[in-house]
């Protein structure tokens, strides 16, 4: 094994880097600025895009810019942020329909019976994780006021608490390992899909929200967590073939995946907010995004060609575009 003995660049060996790669840099104290504050290794994810294909050094793109780099790096920015305000909405939404289910079906403590649940969850650990949440000096308030005044109650909370003190990873895994039907089909009937679908997208989208609160790129990236495609349509569905041109100058034979890209997770998204939030404004919101984009590649998030004119998106085009047709 090699060991590594790259040497650390200061930031005007950055700079000087970039420039013998053919990068523009109208304005080199505000690129140390950005340098400084975003870092070398990261605005270099987005930097690669740019460069010149098949050659063994880096070289950029004629007249590529400083400023390309930085806006591919804005874009992705925003696109998190956007992306975290529609999942924040649809975490909500599980949360409270596992609560208000399983309190329903089976009182507000039901749920500390393990045989609700899959075999395979490990419901220790979910006891385990309950507990500890009231050690510390960081207990909620709502856990204390539960321990204080219902002395005689499980020292675990009701359902409608204990769903609050989990992650959305952890609130997924418990959907996930629900068994009895009584409990599935009425989250399928609120959702609108059936379990394994439902199973599916969530998973994936905790997955996308730890991506985007912990700063990860989104775009031009292959997901590991990879949406199910419903079986059977009783919505609304986009057309999503099974590849797309690349667009890239380097290897043309070779297609996207759209469904291991960031337009299936988009198409999931706004499928559950089409149920959760029928009058959302997100798609648009979305819309108008890419538009003050134009430069960045819709190919490499595995958006198909002609995506704004699939029934799926058209109606929220014409609305972000102030009703013009695309």
């Amino acid at each position: 094994m090699n060991d590594f003995r790259k040497p650390a660049s200061s930031l005007s060996q950055q700079i000087d880097t970039l420039k013998s790669r053919g990068l523009i840099i109208p304005d080199e104290a505000q690129a140390r600025h950005y340098l400084r504050n975003i870092s070398y290794f990261r605005l270099s994810a987005y930097a690669r895009s740019f460069y010149q294909p098949g050659l063994l050094e880096h070289q950029f793109l004629p007249d590529t810019t400083f400023k390309d780099v930085l806006e591919r790096y804005v874009f992705d920015r925003e696109l998190r942020l956007l992306l975290l305000d529609a999942i924040e909405r649809l975490e909500v939404a599980l949360r409270a329909q596992l609560a208000n289910t399983l309190a329903e079906h089976h009182g507000p403590h039901g749920y500390l019976n393990a045989d609700i649940f899959d075999s395979r969850y490990n419901h220790a650990w979910l006891l385990e994780k309950l507990d500890k949440a009231f050690a510390g000096r960081e207990a909620e308030k709502f856990l204390v006021h539960y321990r204080h005044k219902y002395t005689e109650a499980p020292k675990q909370p009701p359902i409608w608490m204990a769903v609050e003190l989990l992650t959305f990873k952890e609130v997924s895994i418990l959907f996930e390992k629900l068994k009895l039907p009584l409990d599935t089909k009425k989250i399928e009937q609120h959702f609108g899909w059936k379990m394994p679908v439902l199973r599916s997208w969530f998973r994936s989208l905790s997955d996308l929200r730890n991506i985007c609160a912990h700063h990860g790129r989104v775009w031009n990236r292959e997901f590991g967590s990879r949406p199910e495609m419903p079986k059977k349509i009783t919505q609304i569905w986009p057309c999503i073939p099974q590849t797309i041109p690349s667009g890239s100058q380097a290897h043309p034979e070779q297609g996207i995946d759209p469904r291991r890209r960031l337009y299936m997770q988009l198409v999931v998204i706004e499928s559950l907010m089409k149920i959760i939030s029928p009058d959302s404004l997100w798609a648009e919101r979305l819309i108008t995004l890419l538009d003050l984009y134009p430069k960045v590649s819709l190919p490499h998030m595995g958006f198909p060609e002609n995506w704004l004119t699939d029934p799926f998106w058209s109606d929220a085009a014409k609305n972000s575009r102030g009703g013009k047709k695309v």
